[in-house]
């Protein structure tokens, strides 16, 4: 049996030889293609189940894996491309933001005042808003106050009524 692995591998005969280049490795290196992981297999099986484009997606990312040389597994291409997307969004402006040089020193200068002028623009709406807010509030507790007080002074006016008697 060893014979048939060994010439399978393409070595000297021996299945140990075979096995610890090719399938520990994570690659087999005789027929090209890169080696499954079970979160690969069980995402390929379940994409084709649910939505068959998920199957094909990891199909064909096994396929360019073995076409482009790419180490690494389905899991960790997914890492870097949300770590690529995150830093592409960081900050405001989607990481364009005004510390970006356009190359034209004029622009950017307008660019950074005009920032600056729409931020003390949002701030002072901010605070307009704020005193609104406080202002609705007081006339909320105001009225309160007013409504409450007639409660009371009606309830205190009104002539005493005997109660019932056994």
């Amino acid at each position: 049996m060893s014979t048939v692995y060994g010439a399978a591998a393409g070595g000297s005969g021996s299945s140990q030889e075979w096995v610890s280049n090719d399938w520990r490795n994570g690659r087999s290196h005789r027929c090209g293609f890169a080696r499954w992981t079970p979160i690969e297999l069980l995402a390929m099986i379940l994409g084709f189940i649910v939505f068959w484009p998920v199957g094909l997606a990891v199909l064909a990312f096994k396929i360019w894996q073995n076409k482009s040389g790419y180490r690494g597994d389905l899991g960790t291409a997914a890492q870097e491309k949300w770590r690529e997307a995150r830093s592409a969004f960081s900050g405001p402006w989607g990481g364009r933001g005004p510390w970006r040089s356009s190359g034209n020193l004029a622009f950017d200068e307008w660019r950074a005042a005009e920032i600056a002028r729409l931020e003390e623009e949002r701030r002072k709406l901010e605070q307009a808003h704020k005193e609104f807010a406080e202002f609705v509030e007081n006339i909320r507790r105001a009225k309160d106050r007013e409504e409450f007080e007639r409660f009371m002074n009606e309830r205190r006016n009104r002539p005493e009524q005997p109660g019932p008697t056994a």
